[in-house]
This record gives structure tokens, C-alpha cells and sequence, in this order.
């Protein structure tokens, strides 16, 4: 890998991973675009520790305060009722979905689900999944009604983000959508629900960082690894600030077109043969 594909798609990560565009998508198709091969699915992995940083950064007086009433509600009962004990209930049972699929299907996740046929399609068939959560959904609901069974759903849906250009940001915005949630109440579940799957991810890839994964796949050094992963949380922190300001007073149909438009880009290179699927 050289230092210019380590800080490009350092600052890709940080741009996408909060975003309902996907990350990994996005990172899949800029290698191929300007690198012309892979960076690799543990690469992608290990940044969104930058990202998931920045996460824990932003939102720590929230994470720190939901964390201590959930060790207290184990033993005192009296704290049982409050949202921010059944939060953390609702982040440990919507964080198991991503973790058996990840590790059932982790060797497609690697190899098949990176093909940029797949990724690209994706991109286009979400958007509109999103679209139609964005115009269908009612967004009367806030965190305070919040149940266990949208965090369970809201689980399975970040699951979907495991293929390439599905995005775990869009999928857990579009089902929250479709379960009436605000999207400022669907986005912020959404960063703590990402917080345990994204982590062990990025731990249990940092073994496989440095090896190449298949023939043509960039390896970074640990230096390179380390600056792109600070980047990622430097440009990622600035995202949440971003997206929560953004999904208070405006819909999500930019970025279904903003999809849209990527999807199909990434499709007439591959039938023009610019890039190659794999």
C-alpha cells in the first residue's frame, strides 16, 4: 500500500462510515477506481476502530451513563424501569445478529461479497428500500418509546450491512424509519448498536491487516494502518456532528439519490470494463 491510498481511503472511511452509503462499499470501489485492486476487508475492519472512536468520544457522557445504570440494574431493581438500563439491554441483544452472521459468513464476507457487481447493486436496490422507509414511515416515535423489539430489528437489519454497499447506518436508519422512529432517534441507536460489533471486528481483523488477503490486495505497514485509522476518527468525529444536525430537519432522499447515482456509475465501468469485479 502506498501513503497516498492509506490517507485517501483513511478519509474515505471517515466520510462514509456514519453516513447511509457504505463504508465498506465505498472504500471497495475507491481502491478499484484510483488503486486498481483491494485494500481488503480486515483494512476496512481496522479503521472503523478510528471511526468507532470518534463514537465513543462523542457520545461518552451517554455511553458512560448507560453503561453505569445497566452494572447497577444487575443488582437494584429500582433502576430497572429506566431507559437508560433497558438501552443497554437493547445494545447487547441487537449487537448478537452481526456477530453470528459475521462469524458464520465470514469467508464470503471476504472474498464473494466484495465483488463490485454485488456492491453496486446493492448500492441501487437499498436506496430505494430507503426511499420507501423515508416516504412510508410516520417518525413519531423518540428514544423514549423505544422497545425491545426495535432494537432486535434494528439487529438483524445492521447485520445486512456485512455485504458490501448495503451500509449499516442506512439499513439500521431504514428499518427504524419503518418502525416509525424519528431518524435523529433511529441514527442515534444506531451509533451505540455499532459500538460492540464494530470493535470486535476491528480486534479480531488486526491479526489478518498486514497479510495479504488474495493476489492483487494492497497490505498496509502498521505505520500506514495507524494514520489511517486516525484519520478516519479525526473526519468521522466531524461526521456525527454532521449527520444528527442533518437528520433533525431534512429527509434522506439525497442520499438515495447520491447512491443511485455511485451504483450505477460503478455498473458502466464494469460493462465498459474500466474496473474489474474482483
Amino acid at each position: 500500500m502506498t501513503w497516498i491510498e492509506a490517507i485517501v481511503l483513511g478519509i474515505v472511511q471517515g466520510l462514509t462510515e456514519f453516513l447511509p452509503v457504505s463504508s465498506s462499499g465505498h472504500l471497495r470501489i475507491t481502491s478499484a477506481i484510483f488503486f486498481e485492486r483491494d485494500a481488503g476487508a480486515s483494512f476496512t475492519a481496522v479503521t472503523q476502530l478510528g471511526t468507532e472512536a470518534a463514537v465513543l468520544l462523542y457520545f461518552a457522557k451517554d455511553i458512560w451513563r448507560i453503561g453505569r445504570t445497566w452494572v447497577v440494574g444487575i443488582w437494584d431493581k429500582s433502576v430497572r424501569p429506566s431507559l437508560d438500563y433497558r438501552m443497554g439491554w437493547y445494545v447487547i441483544i441487537g449487537s448478537i445478529p452481526i456477530g453470528v452472521f459475521g462469524y458464520l459468513f465470514k469467508d464470503q464476507i471476504r472474498e464473494t461479497a466484495r465483488n463490485l457487481w454485488v456492491v453496486a447493486t446493492t448500492l441501487i436496490v437499498f436506496a430505494f428500500i430507503l426511499a420507501f422507509a423515508e416516504y412510508w414511515g410516520r417518525q413519531t416515535r423518540t428514544l423514549k418509546n423505544f422497545r425491545m423489539k426495535d432494537g432486535v430489528v434494528m439487529g438483524f437489519a445492521q447485520a445486512l450491512a456485512l455485504i458490501p454497499g448495503v451500509s449499516r447506518s442506512g439499513a439500521t436508519l431504514t428499518f427504524g424509519l419503518f418502525l416509525n422512529l424519528t431518524r435523529e432517534t433511529a441514527a442515534r441507536y444506531s451509533f451505540l448498536l455499532a459500538i460492540p460489533a464494530v470493535v470486535m471486528s476491528g480486534i479480531f481483523s488486526l491479526g489478518d491487516v498486514f497479510e495479504p488477503a488474495a493476489p492483487g490486495t494492497s497490505v498496509p505497514t502498521v505505520a500506514q494502518m495507524v494514520v489511517a485509522t486516525l484519520i478516519a476518527f479525526g473526519v468521522g468525529y466531524a461526521a456525527i456532528a454532521w449527520l444528527l444536525r442533518y437528520v433533525a430537519h431534512h429527509t434522506l432522499y439525497v442520499f438515495v439519490l447520491y447512491r443511485v447515482a455511485v451504483g450505477t456509475l460503478v455498473l458502466a465501468l464494469l460493462l465498459t470494463g474500466a474496473i474489474t469485479a474482483t
